[in-house]
């Protein structure tokens, strides 16, 4: 098996890119996804985020409200460590599971957007970085996902550095230019993954 760490910043195109491995055959732990599904209700994990932050982060039906609690966090680095001290750990037990059942010729590709701020690379054997230039990140996020400028901001300034996540890459995507330019790349490292699953597959 060779697991593969995915990041990339926010508005990088991470999610298209992850997409397209599955496409090609690739076992995707998004842990993102994940992250939601451990803070379900009735979960321990969601239990544990309202003992901490207060009913307050509920919504009506009983569900995460994640605004609400992102205007927490988003604004406070501490009380950011604190949640991902509730949520970090479940991820990483559903992840492990994820795994196990991938089987052992598998790529399995973790998407893993705190990557870099987690010094997580070296649970990989080997980590993908999509890359995009801050003023592309900033125009998707206000063009495409709504975000205002000022949100959009804050959101990139309290992840990585553009150069702190390029130091961590194996096989770097640039997704700087339209999504036709991504494709073609994204195969290219399909090749190099499955090359290395081989030989690290292959016997001594």
């Amino acid at each position: 098996m060779l697991k593969v760490g995915l990041t990339g910043g926010i508005g990088a195109g991470k999610s298209e890119v992850s997409r397209l491995l599955v496409s090609y055959g690739a076992v995707l732990v998004d842990a993102d996804r994940i992250a939601r599904e451990v803070v379900e209700p009735g979960t321990p994990g969601l239990a544990s985020v309202v003992e901490m932050f207060g009913p307050g982060i509920l919504a009506a039906d009983g569900t995460l409200d994640r605004p609400a609690l992102g205007a927490i966090v988003f604004a406070d680095s501490d009380r950011l460590a604190t949640l991902n001290a509730i949520v970090h750990p479940l991820v990483g037990a559903r992840s492990a599971e994820l795994e196990r059942a991938a089987g052992p010729d598998a790529v399995v590709v973790h998407d893993v957007p705190l990557l870099t701020e987690n010094g997580l690379a070296p649970l990989y054997d080997l980590v993908v970085v999509v890359d995009a230039t801050p003023g592309t990140q900033l125009d998707r996020l206000v063009r495409l996902r709504g975000m205002t400028e000022e949100d959009a901001r804050a959101r990139m300034a309290a992840q990585a550095t553009r150069e702190e996540r390029l130091a961590v890459a194996d096989l770097v995507v640039d997704n700087d230019g339209p999504l036709d330019e991504l494709e073609p790349q994204v195969r290219a490292v399909w090749s190099e993954l499955t090359a290395r699953a081989a030989r690290q597959g292959a016997p001594e």
